[in-house]
């Protein structure tokens, strides 16, 4: 059955996932989640981030973002490429962030990947939108319930981004970065920000 639509601080409803009042998730569901992202820096953070995230809660990663951000170069793909083990080592210190060594150098070898995808389309944008004709694909979720863990458009781009290199793109993981960027609209029907 549909979990009932969320009805937080704010009176207004959103997906049964962003329930619960919490201000960062409402943030994050009302400002970013589902809305088409076209900047290469911010499409890396989040490839990066949703990696980060496997295995453990959004809220996590939300939680540990500007961590993230100020362990990584703010994202940019160049100087994330370029860093050496000893520079990840230390990120392995660092509370502030999600400690798996696999996860932590995973941010430099999917850098160089990202950097490749770019040198070869022109951007790394062009190369995601490419699989949707530019244009996101906004379905008509009756509740959070009604979610797929993955899709056969996820397989095919884990399957691809596998090909080239990158690592934690498995299928869940691409799913939730395809929802994450707005490529897919997955915003319940009852939601203040389906259809945009």
């Amino acid at each position: 059955m549909p979990s009932a639509p969320a009805k937080p601080s704010d009176d207004r409803v959103r997906c049964g996932w962003a329930s619960g009042g919490d201000p960062l998730y409402e943030s994050y569901h009302d400002e970013e989640w589902g809305v088409p992202l076209h900047d290469d820096r911010a499409l890396f953070e989040l490839l990066c981030l949703e990696g980060a995230q496997a295995g453990l809660a959004w809220i996590t990663i939300l939680r540990k973002r500007e961590s993230y951000r100020s362990a990584f170069f703010g994202f940019d793909p160049e100087r994330c490429a370029a860093m050496t083990d000893a520079e990840l080592e230390e990120r392995l210190a660092d509370p502030g962030i999600v400690r798996n060594r696999l996860k932590v150098y995973g941010v430099r070898k999917n850098a160089r990947a990202f950097l490749e995808v770019v040198a070869e389309r022109g951007s790394f944008d062009a190369y995601l939108w490419s699989w949707v004709d530019g244009k996101p694909l906004i379905n008509a979720r009756k509740g959070t319930g009604d979610l797929p863990a993955s899709t056969p458009l996820a397989e095919a781009i884990s399957k691809d981004l596998k090909k080239r290199g990158f690592t934690f793109v498995g299928p869940t993981i691409v799913y939730a970065y395809l929802q994450s960027t707005g490529v897919v609209n997955d915003h319940t029907v009852t939601c203040f920000r389906y259809g945009g």
